[in-house]
């Protein structure tokens, strides 16, 4: 079987699992890593027995592809240097700390025929995938990502280190342009935002309401999508969905594990409520988003999230830490 050949640039917290992920993969060669914490490589070479570059163009000479996993402030130095050497780009989230930067990447990219993936490792959890081939048009969705407050990754806003993750999704559900933003935010334990909400309005008249905060009593990642005749919830965390559908009569869904867990009168109409529990699959969302960005480089396939959507999710990132700023 064809491997792509993959270099990961950054071997912090992410990247070691980067790492881990590539080596277990059957679609991934891993060449090797870099990192400028030279006693970190070491370590890493120690523990793993994978080579460590001295430098990334030493790396870049050798790969096929790298995956960006430095810190936020060094993604577009380090992408465009993957850019000019010729090789795809695995980016984790954000793409980069500006639009201008993502913008430069993107036309870089398309001038060179080179694919670009944007880590939105969510796109890939098993509780959003149960949801392929059903029809998502919502007119309202509510989400909650709450966290117990942890040191690592206070250095950004939370907008920036867990919001991004639900405005990517729902922009892949909602296909229609945002039309207004309101949003609200406090630094509580760190020089950042720490509690977070934000209300985007659509052209089409739908909205979304998210709520983050990393500084909760429990884990929560929550999603629940309302659409005309059915309520979809997706648990991120606990890695399942559920799908509630109204019908008509004695109107049934098409489905095995379809279940009537109501049934009622309505000005003189019979209406039946039915419950679904997609299939979830036990797939490591990481490793899927890897392998996924093998498979579109290997085989010229589009990519599943796109430099022109971590832009998109990026920007609306940046309009909510706006109008927080302004407020603050």
């Amino acid at each position: 079987m064809e491997k792509l050949k993959l270099g990961v640039v950054g071997i912090g917290h992410l990247g070691r699992y980067h790492l881990t992920n590539c080596l277990e993969s059957s679609l991934i060669e891993l060449i090797g890593f870099f990192d400028v914490d030279r006693e970190k490589s070491k370590e890493i070479v120690s523990e793993y027995r994978i080579k460590s570059f001295d430098s990334l163009s030493d790396l870049l000479r050798e790969v096929d592809a790298i995956s960006v996993v430095v810190p936020t402030s060094a993604h577009y130095e380090v992408a465009k240097r993957g850019l000019d050497a010729g090789k795809h780009i695995f980016i984790e989230k954000p793409i980069t700390v500006t639009l201008s930067e993502a913008e430069k990447l993107i036309r870089l990219s398309e001038s060179n025929g080179l694919k670009i993936q944007v880590g939105h490792i969510e796109r890939f959890n098993p509780a959003f995938t149960s949801l392929n081939g059903f029809n998502l048009n919502p007119g309202f969705i509510e989400s909650h990502r709450l966290a117990v407050f942890n040191p690592r990754g206070t250095d950004v806003s939370v907008v920036l280190d867990l919001m991004i993750h639900d405005i990517d999704i729902i922009l892949s559900i909602i296909k229609s342009p945002v039309e207004e933003i309101s949003a609200s935010g406090v630094n509580v334990i760190s020089d950042s935002t720490d509690i977070a909400n934000a209300r985007i309005q659509f052209k089409n008249g739908a909205v979304a309401n998210i709520t983050v905060s990393r500084i909760s009593q429990k884990n929560m990642r929550k999603m629940r999508i309302f659409q005309k005749n059915n309520y979809i919830t997706v648990d991120f965390l606990n890695k399942k969905s559920e799908i509630f559908s109204l019908c008509n009569g004695d109107e049934k869904i098409n489905g095995n594990n379809a279940v009537l867990v109501n049934e009622y009168e309505f000005k003189g109409k019979k209406k039946r409520i039915f419950l679904q529990n997609p299939d979830v699959s036990n797939h490591n969302a990481l490793k899927k988003e890897l392998e996924s960005f093998a498979e579109s480089v290997l085989y010229n396939k589009e990519v599943r999230v796109s430099a022109v959507e971590g832009k998109m999710a990026l920007e609306v990132a940046l309009n909510i830490l706006d109008i927080i700023e302004k407020k603050n």
